[in-house]
């Protein structure tokens, strides 16, 4: 089993090689502040102060297009969809971006979504989605695994009917031996229901998941009108392979909320100090349950600097900074440029009060000819107690500068008065009955990225559902009693607030890392800020892992250096709390459930390492009870495709949060994305809160079960026919997810031996080929450490699982 006291697995990669082969395109030159090793490219995407952006469709030819929009270091939804024709990815782009994008080779689709827009909800049909309850219930009894004949050259690996709304759906992944250098898809024959005919229910194509140049798996998903019972394969070459289909995501007759359970707390957006508030009530009404915790780092605040640019040319642009935020006198500051109207007029500075006026200089026809070098000279030199002057955007400020008019200097912010502007205080409400680390902990944290107004929701309606619930809830009672709870809803307060008072599509946090030579000006303040989902530790951008960017208006900025940020510093302590176990990061949207690994080097796709086939297994078997759990609300289902590792299901997110609670932590890290937009309207808002408040919950009690988990596991070894003479098939399969070790050589086993592994992406155990005869000795061991007829795995132990790879007699 993994120890889980210190980091593990941690791998740098040389950068220059590690991102050799990602296509970077220079969309708009600037230099990045972060401290990067020379060979890897500089990618600048700056957006136009005042333009709004928009949701588009990115449609690309396949992952390695895919690997190269993310290496621009565009702003992603997380929205991936692999197709028979390609990958489409959605980015959030403005009109200055979206010219960029094109001229550097890249086809955009449609505008799903502007800012004006209303989101699109999703329409709930009662009568139809309580049809579909009612089938899950009739057909939950019938599902089992696949079926497919070992000697055939396709294997299905999963076969998932379910519904989502009004629709039915049949997802099919299969392999097969050809796919690495054979392209054809693969063609799905379906029943109509059980007894009937397979083909009776039409047929369906699947196509090919190649990554990086290695097949994966063919996959694909399509509505049926009918729930099938069982489905046919037959490859390219002939051979079959059939499949009993199984319902993903079953909704249950009845919940585990009991009778006056209950739920919807929230009746409409929060903001970041509307959260905060919350938390202290809750905290201040339940004393014996619950407490409000002041996180050790501040961030840098919902401030700016007071700024402006005077000029039009860019080698005539002078871009002006108050030293003093904008709220502590920036604001008052002016700059007027003026034409004296006289010949020979030298270049002057005169300051009064915090009116600062500048004397251009002329030449002996009166005409200016001070240059925006001169000119930031000047003010540097004569007005610097006031102010910071710099050529525009690293120009040499070599063009004359035109005269304007008296401009104010504005640090552009629109919140109220009630939105602090000093260092913020982050907070997380901690509940439990027993908050002194001697119970099992979990960590539910959201907004990372600031746009995501739902999330927070989520967490919120989790903390008051189960502080409201405790006193008459059995269930709620022992998840309190017997858990240490910590919920951020809120991770970066200033970015949360940028986006709902300045710039609803806001990212990243608002530190400003970009040097004056670069985009640090007031044209670019809706670009900057660091992505707090890439500067954290694990297979980050500084080990040489791609997903992030070292440009500072980057949307996937991951700062100077890990850590660099408070929120993120924030993080890493409560995440080092040694008694948390499971955590949930919540981000909106795409409804997508994942884990790690969720980074991997290029060229290559060198991963980040893979969980054993135990901790797969642990991930996989938590995560159907918690997405059975959101289903239940009203019926949506997070897909299986969209349901697994962050880089098989997405894209890879280099120094990303899960990974370091994983990695370094060893936290069972999950990540919600709620709903299939970052703020939709309210009515659909409501609904995504709802049921992933319900998964949230669930979530706690998969780790309360874990928590209680006396029970030891049981393994089995299966021996089957082999293709190569003398030779068999063994596998191992377990009682509940496990990890088995085993020896070959009639040692015993411990926890240095063998570790059973997985087959491949999705696959299950895999098969070892032993000659026939051979003694094979084994123990297996769950999640919470219980070992199989309670063996001792150090060697001296003689209770472990014995058998002989002999066929079975028939």
């Amino acid at each position: 089993m993994r120890d889980s006291s210190g980091p593990r697995w941690r791998r740098r990669l040389p950068v220059p090689a590690a991102l050799a082969a990602a296509t970077v395109v220079v969309l708009l030159v600037s230099p990045a502040s972060a401290v990067i090793p020379a060979a890897e490219p500089s990618v600048e995407l700056v957006r136009v102060a005042d333009e709004e952006a928009n949701v588009v469709e990115v449609l690309l030819a396949g992952t390695a297009q895919l690997d190269a929009l993310v290496a621009t270091g565009v702003d992603l939804d997380h929205h991936v969809t692999r197709t028979e024709d390609g990958v489409v990815a959605h980015a959030v782009v403005t009109a200055t971006e979206a010219t960029a994008l094109t001229r550097a080779g890249f086809t955009l689709g449609k505008v799903l979504h502007r800012p004006a827009d209303a989101r699109a909800r999703v329409a709930e049909r009662e009568a139809t989605i309580a049809g579909h309850v009612a089938q899950n219930r009739e057909f939950a009894a019938a599902t089992f695994g696949p079926a497919a004949s070992a000697a055939s050259d396709v294997k299905i690996i999963r076969a998932d009917w379910y519904t989502s709304g009004t629709d039915q759906i049949l997802s099919v992944e299969a392999k097969w031996a050809q796919g690495q250098t054979a392209a054809d898809t693969l063609t799905v024959e379906r029943d109509s229901g059980p007894g009937t005919a397979i083909g009776s229910g039409g047929t369906q194509t699947i196509s090919r998941f190649v990554d990086a140049g290695v097949y994966l798996y063919h996959r694909g998903a399509a509505n049926v009108t009918s729930r099938p019972d069982r489905i046919r394969i037959t490859s390219p070459t002939g051979d079959v392979a059939v499949a009993k289909v199984r319902e993903w995501l079953p909704t249950p007759g009845s919940g585990p909320e009991g009778p006056g359970y209950q739920k919807d707390f929230v009746t409409s957006y929060l903001t970041p100090t509307e959260l905060y508030a919350r938390i202290h009530q809750l905290a201040a009404q339940f004393p014996r349950l619950a407490q409000v915790v002041e996180l050790p780092h501040k961030t840098n605040g919902y401030r700016r600097h007071a700024q402006a640019v005077l000029g039009a040319a860019t080698d005539s642009r002078v871009a002006v900074d108050s030293l003093a935020w904008g709220h502590e006198g920036g604001n008052d500051i002016s700059v007027e440029l003026a034409d004296p109207g006289t010949a020979n007029a030298p270049l002057s500075v005169a300051v009064t009060g915090r009116a600062v006026r500048v004397t251009l200089g002329t030449d002996a026809a009166g005409t200016v000819t001070s240059t925006a070098a001169q000119v930031v000279a000047a003010l540097n030199a004569d007005a610097g107690t006031l102010l910071r002057a710099y050529a525009y955007r690293g120009s040499p400020g070599t063009g004359v500068v035109a005269p304007a008019a008296r401009t104010p200097l504005t640090d552009g912010l629109s919140a109220p008065a009630s939105v602090s502007r000093d260092p913020h205080p982050v907070y997380a409400i901690r509940i439990g009955k027993h908050r002194d680390g001697s119970k099992l902990g979990v960590l539910a944290y959201a907004q990372e990225h600031a746009r995501e107004w739902v999330p927070p929701l989520v967490t919120v309606e989790t903390a008051e559902r189960l502080l409201r619930n405790y006193a008459h809830d059995r269930r709620t009672r022992e998840l309190l009693d017997n858990l240490d709870i910590w919920i951020a809803p809120s991770v970066n307060p200033d970015g949360g607030h940028y986006s709902f008072y300045d710039f609803n599509s806001q990212r990243k946090n608002m530190t400003n890392h970009c040097p004056t030579t670069g985009a640090a000006d007031f044209l670019a303040r809706n670009s900057w800020g660091v992505d707090n989902n890439r500067n954290y530790t694990e297979y980050s951008l500084f080990d040489g892992y791609s997903g992030a960017s070292s440009s500072c208006t980057s949307g996937t900025y991951a700062g100077p250096s890990e850590l660099s940020e408070p929120e993120n510093r924030n993080l890493d302590w409560l995440a080092s709390r040694p008694n948390i176990k499971f955590s949930m990061n919540l981000h909106s949207s795409g409804n997508y459930f994942m884990w790690s690994p969720g980074a991997y080097a290029l060229p290559g796709r060198v991963s980040a390492p893979r969980p054993t086939l135990a901790e797969e297994s642990a991930f996989w078997g938590a995560s159907s009870r918690i997405l059975a759990a959101i289903k239940r609300h009203r019926n949506m289902a997070v897909t299986p495709a969209r349901t697994g590792p962050i880089s098989d299901v997405l894209y890879s997110a280099a120094g990303n949060s899960g990974d370091m609670l994983w990695y370094k932590y060893g936290i069972y890290a999950w990540n919600f994305e709620v709903g299939t937009s970052f703020q939709p309207e309210w009515d659909e808002a409501h609904e995504e809160a709802m049921e992933f408040a319900n998964g949230l919950v669930e979530m706690l009690r998969v780790a309360r079960d874990f928590a209680k988990d006396k029970t030891r596991p049981r393994s089995t070894l299966t021996v089957a026919p082999s293709a190569t003479p003398g030779m068999v098939d063994v596998t191992f399969s377990t009682s509940e997810p496990a990890a088995v070790f085993y020896t070959v050589d009639r040692a015993a086993p411990t926890y240095a031996s063998t570790l059973y592994g997985s087959a491949g992406i999705r696959e299950g155990g895999e098969t070892l080929t032993v000659p026939a005869g051979t003694r094979v000795h084994w123990f297996s061991v769950d999640s919470a450490g219980n070992v199989e007829n309670n063996y001792r795995p150090d060697g001296n132990g003689r209770n472990y699982r014995k058998g002989t790879a002999v066929l079975p007699r028939h």
